[in-house]
């Protein structure tokens, strides 16, 4: 019976894997192609906010989510976020107006404010603790993936059959994600209708408190993701590598090699010591940035921020569904995932900023970023973080769960 039980898991967390490729690979898939058709439009002074109202909505709504992924479900919350993947993709070359394309792109950050959320919580009531963090970095494989095949395919696409051609791929995919994510049980115990008063969302569940170390060393690292973000093409340049291109293939490779290799490692050696080896990655990529003289030392440090990233993303997932009540994880993921983006988007905002100060200098601002990454480092070391029971147990033999658990009574 035990065996059918985990056949059983197993496979439907396959399903949820393939659908959440497909969610990644459609919102990615046009994104080149975006500043040109944008430009097209008329719209080339709206570039800037291509990414930015994108981001806003998805920050925005991570709230929301949670709250309907506690008390709803997390299948209708997967699906409503593929569901504006589908929607988008397939109003894309019929709004064909700036105001048209700005508004969409509003909306079409919904997807992500809503998929991430319910398929980490469905995760996580599907994989027992001791192998969430594998779990975890394999969902994010998966969005990896999707990062890194939607745009190439997208563009290709794009230039063989023109852009509408691409838009209905990108809405076929998301149609099929649709489906898988619409094939798998609920996992929620006893999900409730959806009401009215389930949309008002009240000051005291905009985040989770338990969940605040975890969140907090999540926006120190995504801070320093984000000055990638924003400055690769200009760190490019100054280096003589000339395309970023190549800075974000190593990065890929560095955090699809970490995932592939060591995605055990939150399950085995335990959360926080995990998140020690990511923070002091991005402590060295940052460094290593500030004092790049070479193409070759730059992309060794793109590979770095990808294990660093490939390291922290699982683990600091998996440390967070460890300190949440089963009843609040989609708050709880909310509250990392709204971290997530507050780290992006003020790191590329303030990075952009300090770059222009500076006089276009790279050294002070990844300088700068490498100061966040080493906070986080001494509050990982010394601010006795929360542990969690899997935490506990990794230091202590699996069996001190119990124990842990007895002792937190």
């Amino acid at each position: 019976m035990s065996f059918a039980l985990e056949h059983r898991s197993a496979f439907r967390f396959a399903l949820l894997c393939a659908g959440y490729f497909l969610f990644s690979f459609s919102f990615n898939m046009p994104i080149p192609m975006f500043p040109a058709y944008l430009a097209s439009l008329g719209g080339a002074r709206y570039l800037g906010l291509i990414i930015s109202l994108f981001t806003l909505t998805a920050g925005l709504s991570r709230p929301l989510s949670g709250k309907l992924a506690d008390t709803v479900g997390r299948r209708p919350v997967m699906i409503f976020g593929s569901v504006v993947c589908l929607i988008a993709s397939l109003l894309y070359p019929i709004l064909a107006s700036v105001a048209g394309f700005l508004l969409l792109r509003l909306f079409h950050g919904l997807s992500t404010g809503f998929n991430p959320t319910g398929s980490s919580a469905y995760v996580a009531d599907l994989i027992p603790p001791e192998r969430r963090g594998q779990a975890l970095g394999t969902l994010g494989l998966c969005s990896t993936l999707g990062l890194a095949l939607g745009p190439a395919l997208g563009s290709a696409v794009a230039e063989a059959h023109g852009i509408k051609a691409m838009f209905y791929c990108s809405g076929a995919a998301a149609l099929v994600s649709v489906c898988l994510l619409a094939a798998l049980p609920e996992t929620l115990q006893a999900p409730g209708k959806l009401r009215w008063q389930f949309l008002y969302v009240p000051w005291k569940e905009l985040f989770e408190p338990r969940v605040l170390a975890p969140a907090w060393v999540t926006f120190l690292l995504y801070a320093s993701y984000g000055t990638a973000l924003t400055l690769a093409p200009a760190v490019s340049l100054q280096s003589g590598l000339g395309n970023a291109g190549l800075f974000f293939t190593c990065y890929t490779a560095g955090s699809v090699g970490i995932r592939i290799l060591w995605g055990k490692a939150p399950d085995r050696y335990g959360r926080i010591p995990v998140l020690k080896a990511a923070s002091g990655l991005m402590l060295g990529a940052q460094v290593m940035i500030a004092l790049a003289s070479s193409t070759g030392w730059l992309l060794s440090a793109a590979a770095l921020y990808g294990l660093s990233m490939g390291l922290m993303t699982p683990a600091g997932l998996a440390w967070t569904i460890d300190l949440a009540q089963p009843q609040h994880r989609g708050r709880a993921l909310s509250t990392m995932y709204i971290a997530m983006e507050a780290g992006i988007g003020l790191g590329a905002l303030g990075s952009g900023w300090w770059y222009q100060v500076s006089g276009h200098d790279i050294r002070p601002v990844f300088f700068g970023m490498a100061v966040l990454a080493l906070i986080s480092v001494l509050y990982l070391y010394f601010g006795k973080p929360p542990r969690s029971a899997p935490q506990f147990a990794a230091e202590h033999g699996v069996a001190s769960i119990a124990s842990h658990n007895q002792a937190a009574r």
